[in-house]
């Protein structure tokens, strides 16, 4: 019986660790400051953002690596990418990704959300993406940086 109820035990343990971690997370982002602008304001590149939570953490620059939620949509307000809905968040080089993100990653704080109105030439310009993103498509996005991870030798 002692043995019977050590692997109840355990199973139960098991199953939160996956159930319990993926109902802890969130399908939407978290909430904006009540303060947050609602006016977006425009880098040189053309680039237009707002911060809806300011934090107090570090930013990242262009060589990090950074772990983040996020929500995607185009001007129709067609949403074609969530990682909220996924249930895991998503971590990359910020090198690695379109010129709009690499720019206004850097202008949030960790532990902040930001939203993105990315122009075509910063986004996937006049090739969209198949499937998902039409050609010369505005991009909008609000994101929550989660976490930087310095790449080695960058800061």
């Amino acid at each position: 019986m002692k043995r019977f109820s050590s692997l109840v035990l355990g199973a139960s343990v098991l199953a939160c660790v996956f159930s319990c971690q993926s109902q802890s997370r969130t399908s939407t982002p978290g909430p904006a400051d009540p303060e947050a602008p609602s006016e977006f304001t425009t880098t040189e590149s053309g680039l237009k953002y707002r911060i809806l939570r300011k934090s107090e953490g570090r930013k990242p620059i262009a060589s990090d690596a950074v772990t983040v939620d996020y929500v995607g949509w185009i001007e129709s307000r067609r949403e074609f990418d969530n990682s909220y809905n996924r249930r895991e968040p998503s971590k990359f080089p910020l090198s690695d990704v379109i010129p709009g993100w690499t720019e206004g990653l850097q202008l949030v704080a960790e532990g902040g959300m930001i939203e993105l109105e990315i122009p075509p030439e910063l986004g996937y310009g006049r090739e969209g993406r198949p499937g998902s993103i039409p050609p010369d498509a505005t991009l909008h996005f609000r994101i929550e940086l989660h976490e930087i991870h310095p790449v080695a030798g960058s800061r």
